[in-house]
């Protein structure tokens, strides 16, 4: 088992000795990890083992029971400057079917926090179109959300935090739902946003896939199991600890 909890000055993301539980259920126990500015983590656990708890423990949405996190040196409690984080949630390729605004509009509200109670102006439209041009769907800036694949929809919500000028994408298995296809040009999307400098934390259930694109992963049960490289999550113990199985997982041939 291999846990790293060092504090670092380039921390996106420092989780200290974290347990949270609902009622009597713990479902995250004295975790600590650090995520250094420019990671992709990959997320990964057994289904109930805490891994969308973490993610919003990690990232605000919630605050521990016991243990701190901070956000980019500040606590993550009196964290303010939230256009600094995107979340996409699982339920991200099924938002927008109702509602009745258009690609341009949701990825517009990602200037929100830095218009405040102005008009969003030339700079802020000119931002939308780049963020439109990164994600690959500036063609569809007037198409109702509500008419989006769910591959374009979650193009959609990246680029709005893209839009609102975020370093950290936080990603809750948002490929559930999406042909292999679309899937595979996401992660290429995702590969070019973290080689262009934003930080990267995805949940995902598919062990090969992200040990093709991360660059770390933490393994979670309830308790983290394993925080480091690929190359030693796969020659450590960490699924068979943390599902409870000693099943292999085999490496994809990297180029």
């Amino acid at each position: 088992m291999e846990i790293d909890g060092n504090s670092t000055v380039n921390a996106a993301i420092e989780v200290s000795s974290v347990t949270f539980a609902y009622g009597d259920t713990v479902a995250v126990e004295d975790v600590s990890l650090t995520v250094e500015s420019g990671t992709f983590l990959g997320l990964i656990g057994p289904n109930g083992s805490g891994k969308t708890t973490l993610l919003h423990l990690m990232i605000g949405l919630k605050a521990p029971d016991t243990g701190t996190v901070e956000l980019f040196g500040e606590s993550a409690e009196t964290f303010e400057a939230g256009e600094r984080i995107g979340y996409v949630s699982q339920r991200a390729t099924d938002r927008g079917g109702s509602m009745p605004v258009s690609v341009r509009e949701v990825v517009l509200m990602g200037r929100y926090p830095h218009v405040g109670h102005g008009r969003p102006t030339q700079k802020d439209h000119q931002l939308v179109d780049e963020a439109l041009e990164r994600v690959g769907i500036p063609e569809l800036s007037d198409r109702p959300v509500g008419n989006l694949s769910g591959g374009q929809r979650q193009r959609t919500f990246i680029a709005r935090a893209l839009a609102a000028e975020a370093d950290l994408l936080a990603l809750d298995e948002p490929t559930v739902g999406v042909d292999a296809d679309s899937r595979a040009e996401f992660y290429d999307l995702l590969d070019e946003l973290n080689q262009q400098g934003i930080t990267i934390i995805l949940i995902e259930h598919d062990v090969d896939i992200l040990t093709e694109h991360v660059d770390s992963i933490a393994c979670l049960n309830r308790k983290l199991y394993h925080h480091g490289d690929t190359v030693s999550f796969l020659e450590s113990d960490a699924i068979a600890e943390a599902y409870g199985t000693a099943g292999k997982i085999l490496a994809h041939d990297h180029p």
